[in-house]
């Protein structure tokens, strides 16, 4: 099934527009020519533009090639070589510029038209006035609009890619809002799970504790095993929850909620609740970014955690150790006794999802420390080294472009690489990597400058390479005129040194045929001069005969008129 194209009404408004231009300028050279033919100089030229300015739209470099046939048929008219075609011409190749992005197949098409219009002039043996209007005015009809066209081209995509990019930029923002939205959900999962993780384990814990009372019934008991339960079944569904919710890795889990508790406060708590714990500080306590003292807060946090679900019953020995520079944090749990269950489930996949000892791993690293976890001969030990001062570690993932949690959505964070790579004002990163919509607008933009460079330096060129050829004829034509009232002050018989003063510097060298053959007396050897200015229309000559250096005849040549 053959699908055609509907033009628009908008475009077919267009295109009746323009054409109505082109005719009315067409209707008025007719009228101003007088004479001119009817079907030739009227319906013709009509019927091609009915036909051209569709086609501008769907082959434009054709429709320049039918309006320029126009231009060439006036260089067969014997009066002038102009007409009001020329104006068709410069829009039609305005259109082309306009419409085609590549250069080079217009250029074929306009160094096509140029050189038929010259064919035109070379077959019909034309004027030299005729020769200068192929030369200079029908280029120039060609080839300036075209460039002004690409100019308008280049323009329309620099804006329209603009809007582009800024609509891009409005969505992609958006998408920014919603992830620092989603990470904000995650990381304060994730602090629900750190704190109220570790207070259910310590309730369940201190509930377990209580069976063991002489003093409960066995109903007491029953009841406490099953708030025990319960108890588990909540931090199971935690740790679930905080699966679903928190980011994959190389977010941003460095910030999140202030913690109230003191490392101090936190095992208070869990030696109150009856934990089989022993711990000691060595060292100098140094002055330590928030971030840090969190980061040894949830390192003791989870090993807590995780100790008291897997091993309730072993002795847990923590150990802070102030260095120069770091601070190193041990905790170890003793190893099980054999009828007591073992570690299979600590370590980096512990949990429900896997988000215990991995997404503290994630927390040290981006403090710029290191976290070492496994068994042993004295048990399961969870080792933590973190620096004073919270500095990433190079090669760890840095947060995306996105707003830092608990940070008001639309305030703007720091510039990244690329970002600051896509602004055409700041200085590239290096290393970084410019973004696309980046690279695009730069390309579009180098693309209207050149273009816009071309509308300039190519008059310029077309202007050194046909202005001498121009003026020389030029000069030639204006410096071989012959005034009418001088012509009827040369006298026949007179020598050549007292009519001098009245004859040009030169004679016309480009008389016609008809003219230059015409018969002549005997012996004799013919002068032309031109009896006008006009440059572009023609005039009547004066031919001058002489035998010797005496004035043997003059007669006038008529003009070629239609």
């Amino acid at each position: 099934m053959l699908h055609t194209r509907i033009p628009s009404t908008r475009s077919v408004c267009g295109d009746v527009a323009l054409w109505g231009s082109l005719a009315a300028a067409t209707g008025y050279g007719f009228w101003d020519a007088g004479t001119a033919s009817l079907v030739v100089d009227l319906v013709l030229p009509l019927a091609v533009l009915t036909v051209a300015v569709p086609w501008s739209r769907r082959r434009p470099g054709a429709a320049v090639v039918l309006v320029n046939g126009l231009c060439a048929l006036g260089l067969a008219d014997s009066a002038t070589p102009g007409n009001a075609h020329v104006l068709s011409l410069a829009a039609l190749s305005c259109l082309l510029g306009a419409r085609v992005a590549a250069a080079r197949r217009p250029l074929l098409v306009l160094a096509g038209c140029v050189a038929v219009d010259l064919a035109t002039c070379a077959v019909l043996r034309t004027q030299p006035a005729w020769w200068f209007y192929a030369l200079t005015v029908l280029p120039a009809a060609l080839l300036l609009p075209w460039l002004a066209g690409r100019h308008w081209r280049g323009r329309r995509e620099l804006v329209r890619e603009g809007w582009r990019l800024a609509q891009s930029m409005e969505e992609r923002q958006h998408l920014v809002a919603e992830r620092a939205r989603l990470t904000e959900r995650a990381d304060i999962a994730a602090d629900m799970h750190d704190s109220l993780g570790h207070a259910l384990s310590l309730v369940a814990l201190r509930a377990g504790a209580l069976e063991l009372s002489p003093d409960l019934t066995d109903r007491d008991r029953a009841d406490l095993a099953e708030l025990r339960a319960t108890i588990a079944d909540a931090v199971e569904q935690l740790r679930e929850t905080v699966a679903v919710l928190h980011d994959p890795p190389g977010t941003d889990t460095e910030a999140g909620l202030p913690v109230n508790d003191t490392l101090e406060d936190l095992l208070g708590r869990a030696i109150a609740s009856g934990v089989p714990l022993r711990w000691e500080r060595r060292g100098a306590v140094p002055p330590m970014s928030p971030l840090v003292e969190r980061g040894m807060y949830r390192v003791v946090q989870e090993a807590l955690t995780n100790a008291v679900k897997h091993a309730p019953d072993s002795a847990i020995r923590v150990r802070i150790t102030h260095e120069a520079d770091r601070t190193r944090v041990s905790i170890v749990n003793a190893a099980p006794s054999a009828g007591d269950p073992v570690h299979a489930g600590e370590g980096p996949a512990s949990g429900a999802g896997g988000r215990g000892l991995t997404g503290l791993r994630e927390r040290v690293t981006v403090l710029g420390g290191s976290l070492r976890t496994g068994p042993d001969e004295d048990g399961f030990h969870v080792t933590a080294v973190l620096p004073h001062q919270a500095t990433a570690r190079p090669g760890t993932p840095t947060p995306g472009p996105v707003t830092a949690p608990g940070t008001p959505v639309g305030t703007r964070g720091p510039a990244t690489p690329s970002e600051t790579a896509s602004h055409p004002d700041t200085d590239t990163v290096p290393g970084s990597v410019i973004p696309e919509s980046a690279t695009r607008l730069a390309s579009i933009r180098s693309d209207a400058r050149r273009r816009s460079a071309v509308a300039f330096v190519a008059p310029v060129i077309a202007a050194v390479f046909f202005m001498p050829s121009a003026f020389f004829l030029a000069w030639q034509l204006t410096t071989s005129v012959l005034p009418p009232s001088r012509f009827d002050a040369l006298t026949v018989g007179r020598p050549r040194t007292e009519l001098a003063p009245l004859l040009p510097a030169r004679a016309y060298p480009y008389p016609p045929d008809d003219a230059h053959f015409a018969s002549r007396p005997p012996g004799a050897h013919c002068e032309f001069y031109r009896s006008g200015r006009d440059l572009l229309d023609q005039v009547d000559l004066y031919r001058l005969c002489w035998s010797g250096n005496t004035l043997l005849t003059k007669d006038t040549v008529p003009a070629s008129r239609p």
